[in-house]
């Protein structure tokens, strides 16, 4: 059976009006002129046009294709190359990709997982406090485009809050210059920007019920300055952003977006961290002659129980119950007075309260 087609070589871009026979080979000449013969079974389909079958050879140049359009020429041609829907050397090269693919994910993740903390934790000593400063700057402009520019301003109650954290850094040894603030937004948390900053959000003050708890997590968030933890995150999730994106094809846009964009949202500092941050409080408390067992108490109020599981290993805080524990634990006698006293307390609890 003879049967007209188009046949490019692979080797130039000239289309040559073919002939072929379905020999023993499918043998392609051009005006009597045998210009390749093809093994039917090293016969594979190319993408092609609607209607048109479109094959290249295993054994031919890389580029070379044919382009048949005669159905009844189709159907022969496909009784023909049993191998037709398969690619040439499917069956390992696709077993390579995979295999080649799977063991560059398990690589990049586990530079994410154990080699960028490590790197985190060597680069950071390293990072002047000047660019701290200025991350630091960067960080408070998100952090009011995030929960919005109201500064909780009741002058009792901005005097008793730099009252409260002036006694925890000066006992700290921490040379702070930049005023805490409160926001008005319902979250209870409080957040340590880089370069020193420290906010408390109004929902944290509601849920408190004595400076002592207040004091505990202004001294958790002390102890990721004096610890740099802000920087040493910066520096993981950008490296883990670039590794993302070699991952995605996109080491510029998307994935860095969604890093920072998790980060800021979450403040996911790693279990190490939080632990370490707790012990600073602990520490600090003791010092002050106060229980850290007020943090515990006012993280179990806001969180509630949380039940563990075998995957809690890698979640970003330790469990509040684990937390508290540890607290309790590590509690003095309380023989220290009063960190503020009764009046201030309810003027920083009314902080964000119109005259």
């Amino acid at each position: 059976m003879s049967v007209a087609a188009i046949y490019f070589d692979g080797e130039s871009s000239r289309k040559h009006a073919v002939t072929l026979n379905m020999a023993a080979t499918l043998e392609i000449t051009e005006d009597g002129k045998d210009l390749a013969a093809w093994p039917y079974g090293e016969i594979r389909r190319a993408d092609g046009p609607k209607n048109v079958m479109r094959l290249k050879s295993s054994s031919a140049a890389p580029l070379a294709r044919l382009e048949i359009r005669d159905p009844a020429a189709q159907v022969e041609i496909g009784k023909l190359c049993g191998g037709l829907a398969r690619e040439a050397g499917d069956d390992v090269s696709t077993l390579r990709i995979v295999f080649w693919s799977l063991g560059a994910v398990v690589s990049i993740l586990a530079v994410i997982w154990f080699g960028l903390p490590v790197f985190a934790e060597r680069v950071t000593p390293f990072v002047p406090a000047s660019l701290e400063n200025r991350i630091g700057d960067v960080a408070d402009r998100q952090m009011h485009a995030l929960f919005g520019t109201k500064t909780c301003i009741a002058p009792e109650g901005v005097q008793a809050l730099d009252k409260l954290v002036g006694t925890l850094t000066r006992t700290a040894g921490l040379d702070m210059t930049r005023a805490p603030a409160v926001l008005d937004t319902a979250i209870p948390n409080a957040v340590a920007l880089p370069g020193g900053k420290v906010y408390v959000l109004k929902g944290l003050l509601d849920k408190a019920q004595s400076p002592d708890e207040v004091a505990g997590v202004l001294a958790h968030e002390l102890g990721h300055i004096a610890h740099r933890d802000g920087v040493r995150r910066l520096i993981q999730d950008g490296s883990s952003s670039f590794l993302v994106g070699l991952l995605f094809g996109d080491v510029t846009g998307a994935s860095v977006a969604l890093t920072a964009g998790r980060g800021m949202l979450t403040s996911a500092y790693s279990r190490d961290a939080e632990a370490k941050a707790d012990l600073f409080a602990g520490d600090l408390m003791g010092k002050l002659g106060r229980s850290p067992k007020p943090l515990g108490d006012l993280l179990m109020r806001i969180t509630g129980p949380q039940t563990d599981n075998p995957l809690a290993i890698f979640a970003s805080h330790p469990l509040s119950a684990d937390r508290l524990a540890m607290l309790e634990k590590n509690q003095v006698t309380v023989t220290g007075q009063e960190l503020l006293t009764p009046a201030e307390w309810r003027a920083l609890k009314a902080i964000c309260q119109k005259p």
